[in-house]
């Protein structure tokens, strides 16, 4: 396809690109049923948007037909399980002063009952640990891993 983008087809990608993150969900009011699956499919057959599933989203190409950058895409942090959510909370409780469910939520991103369900199923059920808490007065409780 040359550069030269229908009305319609620049309407479509810009909005996508300006409103809902390259994402198409909006199409003109004037484009009904069989016009518009003609649009979608001379769009998807130039590489201006791929559909996966019921998503539709702008390309490299469809960025680059309207003079624009495409975006650079940021490297996902691969997980292991030396870097899982659970290995940071059983490093944490194996610390000598423990940790609270406050502390625990700060570092993983849970909420509380999240915390408590995963020391109580997760460590002390399925892998066996013993979690051992205290309680001072005037201070939160504190869990630790007993060795």
């Amino acid at each position: 396809m040359s550069n030269k983008l229908t009305p319609t087809q620049h309407a479509i990608l810009s909005h996508a690109l300006a409103q809902t993150q390259g994402k198409v969900l909006w199409f003109p009011n004037t484009l009904k049923g069989g016009a518009k699956a003609k649009v979608i499919e001379s769009l998807v057959s130039h590489g201006l948007i791929s559909q996966k599933k019921r998503e539709i989203a702008v390309t490299k190409a469809g960025y680059e037909a309207l003079g624009l950058k495409p975006p650079v895409a940021e490297p996902r942090i691969v997980r292991t399980r030396e870097t899982s959510k659970q290995a940071t909370v059983i490093n944490m409780l194996k610390r000598a002063e423990g940790s609270t469910i406050d502390q625990i939520c700060e570092a993983t991103g849970w909420q509380p009952h999240t915390v408590r369900g995963a020391m109580a199923g997760a460590l002390k059920k399925k892998l066996g640990l013993d979690i051992q808490s205290t309680k001072e007065s005037g201070s939160d409780r504190v869990y630790k891993i007993s060795t």
